[in-house]
C-alpha cells in the first residue's frame, strides 16, 4: 500500500495539477489512493512553490473528487443490481444489502453523502450506493462538492502550513 501512495505522490509531483486531478479521480473510483495522506503532502508542494496556488490546488482536488464520484455514481445508477452481483464483493456490497442501502439513502441520502466525504475508505466508495439508490444527481453533486471542499481545503491548508516549516522538521 505504501508503494501505491508513493506512486500517486510522484504523479502529483511530476505532473502537477493534471496529476492531482487524476489522483483525486482515482481516489473516488474505489482505488485505494489514500487521499487523507496525499492531500497534506500536496499542501507541502503548495508551500514550497511546486504548486503555485493554494486555491487552485483545492479547486482541482474538488473537481477531481466530483468527476470520480460522478463516475462511480453513474456506475451504481446505470449498472444497478447486475453490477452489484458481479463486482459488489470488491466494495463489500452484496445483493441482499441493496434494499437496505436504497432505503437508507432515500431517508438520509444528502447527509450520508456529505458526511462520507470525511471518513477514510468510505469516502472512496460512497458514490456507488448513492447511485444504486437512485438518489438524484444534483443533490449528490451539491453535497459531494460541499463535503469535498471542506475536506480538501482542510488537509491541503494543513500541509501548506506545515510545509512552511518543512526545513525545521526535516534535517538537511
Amino acid at each position: 500500500m505504501e508503494g501505491l501512495h508513493h506512486f500517486f505522490l510522484h504523479l502529483v509531483e511530476s505532473a502537477g495539477y493534471a496529476g492531482l486531478l487524476l489522483v483525486m479521480i482515482a481516489g473516488n473510483l474505489a482505488i485505494p489512493v489514500g487521499t487523507e495522506f496525499v492531500l497534506p503532502v500536496v499542501g507541502v508542494l503548495v508551500a514550497t512553490g511546486h504548486l503555485p496556488s493554494l486555491w487552485l490546488t483545492v479547486l482541482i482536488a474538488v473537481i477531481g473528487e466530483l468527476i470520480g464520484g460522478s463516475l462511480l455514481f453513474a456506475i451504481g445508477k446505470y449498472g444497478g443490481p447486475p453490477f452489484v452481483h458481479r463486482f459488489g464483493r470488491f466494495v463489500h456490497l452484496r445483493e441482499h444489502e441493496m434494499e437496505r442501502v436504497h432505503g437508507f439513502y432515500q431517508r438520509f441520502g444528502a447527509k450520508t453523502v456529505f458526511l462520507s466525504r470525511f471518513i477514510p475508505v468510505i469516502r472512496g466508495i460512497a458514490a456507488l450506493p448513492a447511485g444504486l439508490s437512485d438518489m438524484p444527481w444534483p443533490p449528490f453533486l451539491l453535497y459531494t462538492a460541499a463535503g469535498s471542499s471542506i475536506f480538501c481545503f482542510g488537509l491541503i491548508a494543513l500541509g501548506s502550513r506545515l510545509g512552511r516549516h518543512f526545513h525545521e522538521v526535516i534535517p538537511r
